[in-house]
């Protein structure tokens, strides 16, 4: 018990330093019948042992939550993933977002940016737009953020093959608004492990992809060091039918591969460390969901501390991003996905996340309409501020059932892990098909679960509706395509093309030595050099990957 209170105390200490810094939302935490809810509860007689695994909010091993005083201090950053047809179209959806209460931004691209391809590839056509926003070039990416300042917004880009492109035009836009790249904030996804894996927009081989991302790991060290330089992603696992097991296992197993790519390159696990982050599923399973968070910052501290000797306290922290699951949204009564959006949100906060993006409830039919991402957004705010859910740290530490289930969680993850490793590690499990086969075998279980009706989802294999009412929907206007390709045919006429011609070779050369790519590709994008063809000059030095 004496050790218990030492403890607490040393924390408490640290709380008001925190809180010294930055003040809380408010002076005191009530409910509705206005009794005082504190900062964070333990039992009463608790022992030394529980303490010492369950640990304190802001200290290892984080179970509790990376920070002293979770939403107390700071709600989660409200990032709602956006995107569709042109440039100034998703500006417009960017700024009404703002405008109703979003505290950060997330780009969705169409598939053609995904992959490396201009808009006026033959590949492109009939992609441009359609499940983001088409991005050729700087001049687009201006567009894009009009009006918008990147000194005072952080934003999230799902981009992978192409991250170093897109992050490149992104710290260019940034200077031309007069913010330096050390002072842009936000998170390019740049996972390309869990596209072999699940996604499938992968460009390059496995290793040469590995150097890109370890080339972009040294430059943001250096040039843009609050930018946070990969968002290790579980959430497309789970979308292509992991389990909540598998998903935390192979998001964490492929975490350590670059990590140890990190380190082979020479960096310092220190210097890039605090700059991972991670990027989970918020599925409908309300209490393992809730401990799979819990676990999954507990697991990360461990490594980084004890395999890869990390120093710093924020190389141990697991800073995540959620979305809510959008494989679980049905065509069938679309207004029951408010529903389960909801109790996914719910489980990710009561789980610690630090940014959340809430699915829309017309998603499984179309791109959300600005009516329907409005209410997903009104989700996120009834939550942090009708609910009570963000006025106690970890409100459901201590209960039985959820840590048996975060331990649990641990244990069998581990083991996933553990054979990995056996494997080679996550590259070599990659090319060997082991976890694509494992997510393959989850998803053939859940299906004939859903087909006996061992699982039921309302609506589809339970209680019906009969006919229904077909929702309004967004459809994106295809007339905004030749206005981008005339857009791209100006560029190119008159842009300095020796200039551009002259980068893409010395890109081409330096591919082939070890050279940091991501400075010839910052000055290839400021010329205006497009997506495509910087993306096919590496190409044409890397090769293509097929599976």
């Amino acid at each position: 018990m004496e050790e218990f209170r030492e403890a607490y105390e040393t924390w408490q200490k640290q709380v008001q330093k925190q809180l010294e810094r930055k003040p809380e939302r408010k002076t005191t935490f009530q409910t509705g019948s206005q009794l005082d809810v504190e900062r964070v509860y333990f039992p009463e007689n608790i022992d030394n042992a529980y303490i010492k695994d369950l640990g304190f909010p802001g200290e290892y091993p984080y179970t509790r939550g990376i920070r002293n005083t979770m939403y107390r201090g700071q709600l989660w950053t409200m990032r709602q993933y956006a995107g569709f047809g042109s440039a100034e179209e998703t500006n417009q959806r960017f700024r009404y977002l703002l405008d109703q209460g979003q505290t950060g931004l997330s780009v969705a691209f169409d598939l053609p940016t995904q992959i490396g391809y201009d808009s006026d590839d033959p590949m492109s056509l009939g992609e441009v737009g359609k499940v983001g926003v088409a991005i050729d070039s700087l001049e687009d990416m201006e567009l894009l953020f009009d009006q918008i300042s990147l000194g005072e917004v952080s934003t999230s880009m799902t981009i992978n093959a192409p991250a170093a492109v897109l992050l490149a035009m992104y710290i260019a836009v940034a200077e031309k608004q007069g913010v330096k790249p050390e002072k842009i904030r936000g998170t390019i996804q740049n996972d390309i492990l869990k596209e072999y894996i699940a996604r499938g927009t992968y460009i390059y081989p496995p290793k040469q992809s590995m150097r890109l991302i370890t080339d972009i790991f040294a430059y943001c060290s250096k040039e843009a060091p609050s930018f946070n330089t990969i968002s290790i992603s579980g959430y497309h696992i789970r979308e292509a039918g992991s389990t909540a097991v598998q998903e935390l296992a192979f998001t964490i197993a492929n975490a350590i591969a670059y990590v140890e790519a990190a380190l082979e390159a020479g960096l310092d696990i220190d210097e890039f460390g605090p700059r991972l982050a991670f990027f989970f599923n918020g599925h409908n399973d309300f209490f393992e969901e809730a401990a799979k968070f819990r676990a999954a910052r507990r697991m990360w501290a461990k490594l980084m501390r004890e395999r890869f000797g990390a120093k710093k306290q924020k190389s141990e922290q697991m800073r995540f991003h959620t979305q809510v699951a959008g494989s679980t949204l049905t065509a069938q009564q679309p207004e029951n996905n408010v529903v389960r959006v909801a109790l996914q949100a719910m489980a990710a906060v009561l789980g610690g996340t630090q940014s959340l993006h809430t699915n829309s409830k017309d998603e499984a039919l179309s791109l959300p309409t600005e009516d329907s991402a409005r209410i997903a957004l009104r989700t996120q705010q009834i939550i942090a501020h009708e609910t009570g859910a963000a006025n106690t740290i970890d409100p459901l530490g201590g209960s039985y059932f959820v840590e048996e289930l975060t331990d649990k969680l641990e244990r069998e993850a581990f083991r996933y892990i553990d054979h990995i490793e056996e494997l080679g590690g996550a590259v070599q499990a990659v090319e060997k098909q082991y976890m694509q086969r494992e997510i393959h075998r989850a998803a053939y279980d859940a299906q004939k679960r859903l087909e006996k009706e061992e699982d039921i989802v309302v609506g589809v294999n339970k209680f019906q509706a009969g006919e229904e009412q077909a929702p309004d929907l967004l459809k994106v206007d295809d007339t905004f395509v030749k206005e981008q390709l005339r857009r791209l045919t100006a560029l190119r006429e008159n842009r300095d093309q020796q200039q551009v011609d002259d980068l893409l070779e010395r890109l081409k050369q330096a591919a082939q030595t070890d050279e940091n790519l991501m400075y010839i590709i910052v000055e290839a994008v400021k010329a205006y050099a497009t997506v495509g063809e910087i993306c096919h000059a590496l190409r044409s030095v890397f090769g293509e990957y097929t599976s």
